[in-house]
């Protein structure tokens, strides 16, 4: 992280909403007052792509700005392509911050799974980068991101002035434009909710099957400690996430197994 005086931070910005987003453009004028603000976002959007990268097809970086503090890029590749070009292509070393976001739509619970705003984040944190995602419960690409400006700088400021622990990001999520004030910021596990899938399933006029991808959300994790709950109950959620997916309480038992 950068600690001398007078040396702004270099801030990486991306999302998977595409570089259009309402809710990047927000992102990107909280935190250039932060410091040197470097955008590289997908020319188009990739909600729910996860952790893919491009290995097929060839990367492009397209400039759109270039001024002393700022700088802004156009990729055609994933969320977590942008982070890898902004660090070894654009920046040519490690920024101080990844900020990602700010997504249109919930990304607490299990969505943080299936996440490009997340995956952009996590990507981050595996290269030791302070990282953190913003996601708005509002899925409306005209959703109303007035009310976000105090929570992304109280946390943006956090995350700078103290560091992350080695292997770990913060997952935000903010509840839409509400009717009375939000209550502040818990900070929280992610509940264990799912998706119940189903497919829709129809004929193209050749007769050909396709299918749509269809849900509801389910909850059954009703505890006070939860993002959703927090989210529900007019909070914003803050969860702290690692990349390490190592079930680390079933690993005496697998070894009883006999395994050899």
């Amino acid at each position: 992280m950068t600690n001398q005086p007078n040396i702004r931070p270099t801030i990486l910005v991306t999302n998977d909403d595409g570089y259009y987003a309402g809710g990047l453009r927000k992102l990107i004028s909280i935190v250039r007052k932060f410091g040197k603000v470097i955008v590289v976002a997908g020319e188009q959007s990739m909600s729910g792509m996860g952790h893919a990268i491009t290995i097929k097809t060839p990367l492009r970086v397209k400039t759109v700005a270039k001024e002393p503090d700022y700088e802004e890029y156009i990729c055609n590749g994933t969320p977590v392509d942008c982070v890898k070009l902004g660090e070894q292509v654009v920046i040519g070393g490690k920024p101080d911050l990844v900020v990602s976001g700010i997504n249109h739509g919930s990304n607490a619970s299990i969505n943080v799974i299936y996440s490009g705003t997340m995956a952009a984040v996590i990507e981050a944190c595996i290269d030791g980068i302070p990282a953190v995602g913003f996601s708005l419960c509002d899925y409306s690409h005209k959703a109303d991101f007035s009310h976000v400006d105090r929570f992304v700088e109280q946390l943006v400021s956090g995350v700078l002035k103290n560091g992350l622990k080695q292997g770990v990001c913060l997952n935000v999520n903010i509840p839409p434009l509400p009717s009375v004030p939000i209550k502040g910021i818990r900070v929280c596990r992610q509940a264990n909710a799912r998706w119940v899938e189903e497919f829709d399933s129809r004929q193209d006029p050749r007769g050909v099957d396709y299918h749509w991808l269809t849900g509801r959300f389910e909850n059954d994790d009703l505890s006070e400690e939860t993002d959703q709950w927090a989210l529900d109950n007019g909070y914003v959620s803050v969860v702290p996430v690692h990349y390490d997916l190592t079930a680390y309480s079933m690993i005496d038992e697998i070894k009883k197994w006999n395994l050899k």
